[in-house]
């Protein structure tokens, strides 16, 4: 950013406005300030509440699966709403692939931008699904159905 231009030299602005590239980005304000606004209708206390019972009840569902097994706290309050999980039958990438082909279902597989961490546990990397104020129940059953069948088949 300049402080005055004219037809043979500028001068740079003063630290650290010299580093703003032009016009804010207006639109991601409005955006943000229209975000904050629907979080606090809804409550933070009511989207954290319905967080972690999502998350309880992935736990309870994911954990009858004897072929994953799942690498975070097994207590909702001592994390947010995700579940890191992999299995020793299949990639974390393959088995990520194979809930989106059957069921439609994204989560996302790799090292999660914590690679030696991740590594440590497994170096193929570990699937993550992650859950919000706009997932169900009724999906988490999904994706324990989902897991089920891909260790067990179609039948």
């Amino acid at each position: 950013m300049i402080q005055k231009v004219d037809w043979h030299s500028s001068t740079w602005n003063k630290l650290p406005d010299k580093f703003e590239a032009g016009t804010p980005h207006i639109a991601g304000a409005f955006g943000l300030k229209a975000a904050v606004e629907y979080l606090q209708k809804i409550g933070i206390e009511k989207i954290e509440a319905h967080d972690k019972e999502l998350t309880q009840y992935a736990l309870e569902k994911l954990d009858c699966i004897k072929e994953i097994s799942i690498h975070n706290p097994k207590d909702p309050r001592k994390q947010g709403g995700i579940i890191l999980f992999d299995t020793p039958k299949m990639a974390a990438h393959e088995l990520a692939l194979a809930l989106d082909e059957i069921a439609n279902i994204a989560v996302r597989s790799g090292m999660h931008c914590a690679e030696p961490l991740v590594s440590s546990i497994n170096p193929d990397g570990v699937c993550r699904a992650s859950f919000y104020l706009y997932n169900t129940q009724e999906e988490i059953d999904l994706l324990a159905k989902t897991l089920e069948t891909i260790f067990h088949g179609f039948g």
